[in-house]
């Protein structure tokens, strides 16, 4: 496996001025509760709402000029990337997609042009959809986390955080497939090696987390969250990300569905930031007391803002939330501190 900071410093060249520079700020609320300087990096605010936008259009960018078109299976933001990429590069698109995917993200994707299949009831049927358009139609597949160039853009995230701030101590990285974990990971301790890089999942199906738990991919069974974003599994023949999470990672965490309920609560009063559950899982752990008390200064990723506006606002206003046969019971905000 030959994956390494030239990578991560080659793609910063690729996608400068696109999908790059977002804000690393602090966050005075999150900063009382950790005791050290917390700090948000804003990929809400890339063109599409996600940092998925950064390994997408790495990736595609880099396809041959007679490419006829790509495809992908997503959650979501993944495919929001790529239909832009390939929106960019003026080819066709077809992004995979499962019925768990909320409404809202297949809408964003059809609005940038591309094609959509809603394909069964988890990403491993979406997948089967994108490998057969492959196989049939001569696409070419851009995986969301198992693919260098994806996991190289994502790792720009943490050369902007290293260099804006070289004193983090610990890095809260939000968990699925690996793919910005890992990115991120390898960028920020081939940098400082005692840096503390976190993988953070929801409990409901965290694929790496149980797949570094039992040293290889395994499946999970994928059911609504609203991290739904960390959804789905990472692939029982994965080549790179998984390693990468094994290898760099200092550690995972999970958080429950109440917890990410508080932390999308939090992230909104405190800071006035819109974002997918998914975003706050790092917030959700600290909150939580989950992790090792911190040295220094604390980063995290505020990964996309691309969500059901009707169930945020449940949530904001402390309402319950049914995620299939599961209810996360309401409750009004209340600080920590």
């Amino acid at each position: 496996m030959d994956f390494a900071l030239r990578d991560i410093l080659a793609a910063r060249k690729a996608i400068r001025g696109v999908a790059d520079s977002t804000p690393f700020v602090p966050s005075s609320y999150m900063t009382e509760v950790a005791g050290h300087d917390f700090l948000l990096k804003l990929e809400n605010m890339q063109p599409i709402g996600a940092f998925k936008l950064r390994g997408a259009m790495n990736a595609v960018m880099a396809l041959p000029e007679d490419t006829p078109g790509v495809t992908c299976c997503s959650t979501g933001n993944h495919g929001r990337g790529v239909a832009f990429a390939a929106r960019n590069r003026g080819i066709r698109a077809v992004i995979c997609m499962s019925k768990l995917v909320p409404q809202a993200k297949v809408d964003g994707i059809r609005a940038l042009g591309a094609e959509v299949r809603i394909i069964g009831t988890s990403q491993d049927d979406a997948q089967a959809e994108a490998e057969r358009l492959v196989a049939e139609e001569g696409l070419t597949e851009v995986s969301p986390f198992d693919d260098p160039r994806v996991i190289a853009g994502q790792g720009t995230i943490g050369l902007e955080m290293l260099e804006a701030r070289p004193d983090l101590d610990m890095l809260l990285v939000p968990l699925s497939g690996g793919g910005l974990a890992a990115g991120v990971a390898v960028a920020a301790k081939t940098i400082n090696p005692r840096i503390r890089v976190i993988g953070v999942s929801m409990d409901r199906g965290p694929a790496m987390h149980l797949s570094i738990a039992a040293g290889g991919p395994v499946e999970v069974e994928e059911v609504p969250s609203l991290a739904d974003s960390l959804g789905g599994g990472i692939g029982l023949a994965n080549k790179l990300s998984f390693p990468l999470c094994r290898d760099h990672l200092d550690g995972t965490v999970l958080v429950t569905e109440e917890e990410i309920y508080h932390a999308m609560q939090t992230l909104y009063y405190e800071d006035r930031i819109v974002a997918e559950g998914a975003c706050v899982v790092g917030i959700a752990a600290m909150l939580a007391d989950k992790l090792d008390a911190p040295r220094g200064p604390v980063g995290t990723i505020v990964t996309g803002r691309n969500l059901d506006m009707e169930m945020f606002t449940r949530v904001v206003t402390g309402q319950d939330i049914e995620l299939g046969d599961y209810t996360v019971k309401g409750a009004p905000y209340a600080r920590k501190v």
